[in-house]
């Protein structure tokens, strides 16, 4: 099958690579001249045969946006555009309903899979209409990983339910993520624990808690003991917030999720300015100790007790 992908990032580039070896035609498009197939959109367009496929992988919101709007200035009637970044699934109703103007079918797909897609395969969601999911199956099949073929893919719903999946998914990650390196942490405060490593590595295999995750925190280890090379400085993408906010609005309980999320807020803080409102509290009402900036060992108690 014809495709032409736009955006040929991190995932983009490999998903051109893997599509490509499953024998289908790609033109890929990016602005990166080192990695692009073709010049333009417009020459992507004239290099597809109609009825085209055109499968967007850029960052979600604006840029996103943009994309799908020059799309339909170049793209005809029975064509389709998959959007396949992560877009917020409140944005897709406005996308299809913007290339509807113009005969132009629309599906959103949540894709899942990194850098590692490109061999072990993509977990794929997807929202649209039957018809234009039936065309794209040959691309979707290309995609998802080998072997069973209900395994690594999802016709979640009408548009907008496969990135509702995506988001969900990866608000789960949040706090799969939150639980390994909180237990990660516990081990290495041990003293009782020699090998934290081997610990975790063990728990790779018959465990209930074994997963991809938990494989790649093992190798990231071996790679980096100690993780002395990076920081805790986290950012988050957006999924994480939009879950939480999803919760509140269908008052659906998420407290795992909530923490991972902000969890991840206290990440970016040096020093929090909560807990040290925290301190000065303990301080004025119970004359408990505080550490002045600057100051090493904690100041003298009173002898005071309290929370």
């Amino acid at each position: 099958m014809q495709l032409g992908l736009v955006g040929l990032g991190r995932m983009g580039f490999h998903m051109r690579d893997r599509l490509r070896e499953r024998g289908h035609d790609v033109v890929g498009f990016d602005p990166r001249p080192e990695v692009t197939d073709v010049a333009s959109l417009a020459e992507l367009a004239s290099a597809l045969t109609a009825p085209r496929t055109v499968w967007v992988m850029v960052p979600a919101g604006e840029i996103t946006r943009d994309t799908i709007t020059a799309l339909a200035a170049v793209l005809e009637s029975g064509d389709l555009v998959i959007d396949g970044g992560n877009s917020r699934y409140r944005d897709d109703r406005g996308h299809a309903e913007a290339l509807a103007a113009s005969g132009i079918g629309y599906l959103d797909c949540g894709v899942s899979g990194g850098v590692w897609g490109r061999d072990e395969g993509y977990g794929l969601m997807v929202g649209g209409g039957a018809a234009d999911v039936q065309r794209a199956m040959p691309i979707f099949d290309a995609l998802r990983p080998d072997g069973d073929r209900a395994a690594g893919f999802v016709h979640a719903g009408p548009v907008g339910a496969g990135h509702y999946a995506k988001m969900v998914h990866n608000g789960v990650e949040y706090g799969l993520m939150q639980a390994y390196a909180e237990g990660y942490e516990l081990l290495e405060a041990e003293d009782l624990i020699t090998d934290v490593h081997g610990v975790l590595q063990a728990w790779t295999h018959g465990t209930v808690v074994r997963s991809w995750l938990l494989d790649l925190l093992v190798k990231a280890l071996a790679e980096d003991p100690g993780l002395t090379g990076i920081t805790g400085y986290v950012e988050d993408s957006g999924e994480g917030r939009w879950t939480v906010q999803e919760a509140l609005d269908h008052a659906v309980p998420a407290p795992v999720i909530s923490a991972a999320l902000f969890a991840r807020f206290a990440s970016r803080q040096s020093d929090s300015p909560a807990m040290q409102a925290v301190s000065a509290l303990r301080n004025q009402f119970g004359g408990h100790a505080v550490r002045r900036a600057g100051q090493s060992d904690t100041a003298h108690r009173t002898g005071q007790t309290g929370p």
